[in-house]
């Protein structure tokens, strides 16, 4: 599959339309690292035709919701900001793209006040979309979805133009995802796993590194990155990264568990400049429901990447997304989920209910778990994952810390995944090491000798 890359130069800008050329546009993320990062990708796309952002909905001349589709939750959701923005600018020209718009274009498409639905592979079409729009024509619901599996550009932003408001930017170098899980719809909006060239990625990284102190690297299947060109492994980029670029950390994004190599896990161990942080999605710790679910792993492999992961990085964030309430899943494969995550070295959990998505083979299977056992579940697992984050965090106290400023309420992020209050306010983007004094409910908080304890 080619790849090709939609990377305007530095001042490039043409006039979209003439009903848009002083208009405004806001666009609301749902989902993913990988979601946000298209976003900031088509905030570059339209700021460079002319538009300016506006701060609220109510304010812009066009809304774009750049969708999730994981979960029905999810385009409930979209359907919610829909119907809010409508409401509050009846005005607004309202475009949904991304993952939901992919799967269920008609679906969108008749919700009153949406003009365009757009997929995932036409995203870099959309200010040519747009400009196809007569200024006061009345069009609704104009779908613009092609095939996901052809060749189509990868979407990426301008250096400039990819953090957003963000101080930590989200860097997109892998789209897609060749792995068929019986639960998930991903692959049938995202198509393919595709990745962005080497010399792309670290010309971006090295570019964001004059910036920020943090890049992340994100992916819908982030591991997989240059395994369709047949070369170089992550690892291989990672270490590129780090020999020709500045950039003081990174960290990654989830990754699936057997993506973890020896080769990985040791380059992270190794370097101070990529931050202690593994996030390896679960799902579940039963054999019987990994194969109902058609995951590639067993509990043992899972096991064994997480040990060495903590056995290497003993202060190492180990976060893990879960899912619960999957077709046919009983008390006992419940249990012996609920058993595995208790005696395993999770630092955080990232908990779902299971939800059906219609056209994957789970939404079909038999014996669904009632609603409310999925709830109670979901609730067990979320508690045991809040105290397993709370003895992570009591481990820190006393320590030394290696922090990123978010200019966010004096809240910094620390390289092994943890919010910390500071005692005082400090520039956003600022790399610095606080001693840690005591645990909040929620997060760390800074050495303060002032403190009653």
């Amino acid at each position: 599959m080619g790849i090709f890359t939609v990377f305007f130069g530095r001042g490039y800008r043409r006039p979209l339309v003439k009903w848009l050329q002083v208009g405004r546009f806001l666009i609301q993320n749902f989902g993913c690292r990988a979601t946000q990062a298209d976003g900031a990708a088509l905030a570059a796309l339209l700021h460079r035709q002319g538009l300016s952002p506006a701060a609220e909905a109510r304010n812009a001349d066009l809304v774009v919701l750049n969708t999730c589709t994981v979960t029905a939750a999810a385009d409930e959701d979209v359907r919610q900001a829909v119907r809010r923005v409508h409401r509050e600018n009846p005005e607004a020209r309202i475009l949904v793209t991304g993952c939901y718009a992919q799967r269920a274009p008609d679906e969108i498409a008749s919700l009153p006040g949406v003009t365009w639905v757009v997929g995932n592979s036409l995203k870099t079409r959309i200010p040519e979309i747009i400009g196809e729009q007569e200024p006061h024509a009345p069009y609704h619901g104009q779908i613009h979805v092609g095939d996901i599996f052809a060749p189509y550009e990868f979407l990426t932003a301008p250096v400039e133009d990819a953090a957003g408001d963000r101080t930590r930017p989200n860097l997109k170098i892998q789209d897609g995802c060749g792995n068929r899980c019986s639960f998930c719809v991903i692959p049938s909006v995202r198509g393919r796993s595709r990745s962005a060239p080497a010399e792309q990625v670290v010309g971006q990284v090295a570019a964001l590194a004059g910036r920020y102190r943090e890049v992340v690297l994100s992916g819908i299947n982030l591991g997989r990155w240059g395994r369709d060109a047949g070369g170089m492994r992550l690892a291989g980029l990672l270490r590129r990264l780090l020999d020709e670029t500045p950039v003081e950390r990174l960290r990654l994004s989830s990754i699936e568990p057997m993506d973890y190599s020896d080769e990985l896990l040791e380059l992270m161990a190794s370097s101070p400049r990529i931050a202690p942080h593994v996030h390896a999605p679960l799902q579940s710790a039963s054999d019987s429901v990994l194969r109902r679910m058609r995951r590639r792993y067993r509990q043992r492999h899972y096991a064994d990447r997480i040990l060495k992961a903590r056995r290497l990085m003993p202060d190492a964030a180990i976060g893990a997304d879960v899912m619960v309430g999957f077709p046919g899943e009983t008390d006992a494969e419940f249990e012996e989920n609920r058993r595995f995550i208790e005696s395993t070295p999770f630092t955080y959990l990232h908990v779902f209910t299971y939800s059906e998505r219609p056209g994957t083979p789970a939404a079909d299977m038999p014996a669904p778990v009632p609603v409310r056992a999925r709830k109670e579940r979901n609730r067990v697992l979320r508690e045991l994952g809040a105290a397993k984050n709370l003895e992570f965090r009591r481990r820190m106290v006393g320590r030394s810390l290696s922090v990123v400023t978010l200019g966010q309420d004096r809240v910094a992020l620390s390289g092994n995944y943890l919010k910390v209050e500071l005692t005082r306010s400090r520039p956003a983007n600022r790399l610095l090491n606080v001693a840690i004094g005591a645990v909040s409910p929620h997060a760390l908080l800074e050495h303060d000798p002032l403190r009653i304890v």
